[in-house]
C-alpha cells in the first residue's frame, strides 16, 4: 500500500469521529413523557413482559435485528494474532457492512479469553440477547471447534464467515466457472492449496454442491495430505487421501480446477501450464494472490480466474454472502444457518451472475460491459438483487428444512435499500 493510501485509510478511520459505528434513536426521546417511558417506570412492563415469556423479546426490544460480530482477535484478515482489541476495526467494517447491505444492527465485541472454552463460555453466556453470532478472524483449528460448542449451546444461528462465508461464494463462483467451461462438478479433478478454516469449509460446501471427495486432493504447507501422514489434525485427517502424491506438481498435473486459500505466489505458472484444457483458477489469497492474473493470463488463455481483490475480475468477495444470508435467517428466526440454507445461498448468487446487468451497478464500475462470461462468474456486491434474492431463497430454506421459527415472512421478497 502507497503511503498516501495508507494515511487515507488511517484518516478514514479518525475522521470526522473515531471509529465506524455509532448508535441510533428508534423511539421518541424528547419530553418527560418520552423519557419516562423508555426508562422507569415505563421500562418495567416489557420486563415483566419478556420475563414472562422471552419470544416477546423479539416485541419489545431489538434483539430480532441485532446480530453480534465477535473476534478474539487470533487470525486478523492476513495479519496473523495481533489480539483482541487490534481487530475492532476489522468488526466494526463488518458491523458497517450488515448495515449498509441488509439494514441489520450490529455490535462488534472483541473476547480477551486465554484459552477457547473461555472464548466459547464467554460468547454463550451473552448469545440470547442477540438474534444470531458472527464469528470472524478466529485462528484454524480453534475455530471448528468453537463455532461447533456454540452451535450447539446457543439458541440463535452461529455463523463463522470465514469458513461460510467464503465457501458460499466460492461455490457460487464456481459452478458457474464450471459451466462457463463446459464441466461438470461430479467430474472435476479439483486441488485445494490451503488446509485451513476457509479450505476446509469450501470442500465441504463443494461436496455438498455434488464434487466427489476422490476427485479432491488438499495440501497443506508440508505437501499433499495423504493417509501416509502422521503430523495432520483431526480437521485435516478428513481429507486424507490414499495416494502417491506428495507435492503440488504431483497433484496440479491435470486438475481442472486449483482453490487457493494459502499464501501468495505460491502457484507457478509451469504448475498452471500442467493444468487440464479450460482450467479453473481461484487465487483468493489476500492482497497478494496464489499467483499474478497477469502471469496466469499469460499463461493460459483457456482459463477463468478468480481473486479476492476488487481490482481484478470474478472478486471472491464475503459481502455477497453474509448480509443477505442473515437477513433470511433473522426475519425467520432461524435457530441455525444450514447446509440447506447455505446450498439456497449459492444458487441465489450463481443465479444472478446469469441476468443482465442493472445499468446502476455498471455505472459504478465506470459503465464497463458486464455481462455472464469468463470474467464475470459472480455478481457485483452493490447489486441490488442481492438482498431479495439471497435473503428470500435463505428464508424459504429455513422454513422447508425446519430450522425455521416464523413461517416465510409475509412482506418477502424485500425491496432493495
Amino acid at each position: 500500500m502507497t503511503d498516501a493510501k495508507r494515511q487515507a485509510a488511517l484518516d478514514y478511520h479518525a475522521l470526522p469521529t473515531p471509529g465506524k459505528l455509532s448508535v441510533e434513536l428508534t423511539t421518541p426521546a424528547q419530553t418527560q413523557e418520552d423519557l419516562s417511558l423508555a426508562y422507569s417506570p415505563g421500562v418495567a412492563e416489557p420486563v415483566r413482559e419478556i420475563a414472562k415469556d422471552p419470544e416477546t423479546a423479539y416485541l419489545y426490544t431489538g434483539k430480532g435485528n441485532l446480530v453480534a460480530v465477535i473476534s478474539d482477535g487470533s487470525a486478523i484478515l492476513g495479519l496473523g494474532n495481533l489480539g483482541p482489541l487490534a481487530s475492532k476495526p476489522v468488526m466494526e467494517g463488518k458491523s458497517l457492512l450488515f448495515k449498509r447491505f441488509a439494514d441489520i444492527n450490529s455490535v462488534d465485541i472483541e473476547v480477551d479469553a486465554p484459552s477457547p472454552e473461555q472464548f466459547i463460555q464467554t460468547v454463550s453466556n451473552i448469545a440470547n440477547t442477540f438474534g444470531g453470532i458472527n464469528l470472524e478472524d478466529i485462528k484454524a483449528p480453534e475455530c471448528f471447534h468453537i463455532e461447533e460448542a456454540l452451535i450447539e449451546r446457543c439458541q440463535v444461528p452461529v455463523f463463522h464467515d470465514d469458513q461460510h462465508g467464503t465457501a458460499i461464494v466460492t461455490v457460487a463462483g464456481m459452478l458457474n466457472a464450471l459451466e462457463i467451461q463446459g464441466k461438470q462438478i461430479e467430474n472435476a479433478r479439483i486441488v485445494c492449496l490451503g488446509a485451513g478454516a476457509a479450505a476446509t469449509a469450501c470442500c465441504k460446501l463443494l461436496l455438498a454442491a455434488g464434487a466427489r471427495k476422490e476427485q479432491i486432493t488438499m495440501l497443506d504447507s508440508r505437501g499433499v495430505i495423504h493417509s501416509g501422514r502422521t503430523d495432520i489434525n483431526a480437521y485435516k485427517g478428513e481429507w486424507a487421501r490414499d495416494t502417491d502424491m506428495r507435492t503440488l506438481d504431483d497433484a496440479i498435473d491435470g486438475a481442472d480446477v486449483f482453490l487457493g486459500v494459502s499464501g501468495p505466489d505460491l502457484l507457478s505458472a509451469e504448475q498452471l501450464a500442467k493444468m487440464a484444457a479450460r482450467p479453473i483458477v481461484f487465487a483468493c489469497s489476500n492482497p497478494n494472490p496464489e499467483i499474478a492474473p497477469e502471469l496466469a493470463h499469460r499463461t493460459r488463455d483457456d482459463l477463468i480466474m478468480a481473486t479476492g481483490r476488487s481490482d481484478y475480475p470474478n472478486q471472491v468477495n464475503n459481502v455477497l454472502c453474509f448480509p443477505f444470508i442473515f437477513r433470511g435467517a433473522l426475519d425467520v428466526r432461524a435457530v441455525r444457518i444450514n447446509e440447506a440454507m447455505k446450498l439456497a445461498a449459492i444458487e441465489a448468487i450463481r443465479k444472478i451472475a446469469h441476468l443482465p446487468v442493472p445499468d446502476s451497478v455498471r455505472a459504478g464500475y465506470g459503465g464497463i460491459e458486464l455481462s455472464f462470461g469468463s470474467e464475470y462468474i459472480l455478481p457485483k456486491p452493490t447489486d441490488p438483487r442481492l438482498l431479495p434474492e439471497v435473503a428470500a431463497a435463505v428464508a424459504r430454506a429455513a422454513v422447508d428444512s425446519g430450522a425455521a421459527r416464523l413461517p416465510y415472512p409475509e412482506h418477502y421478497p424485500l425491496a432493495a435499500l
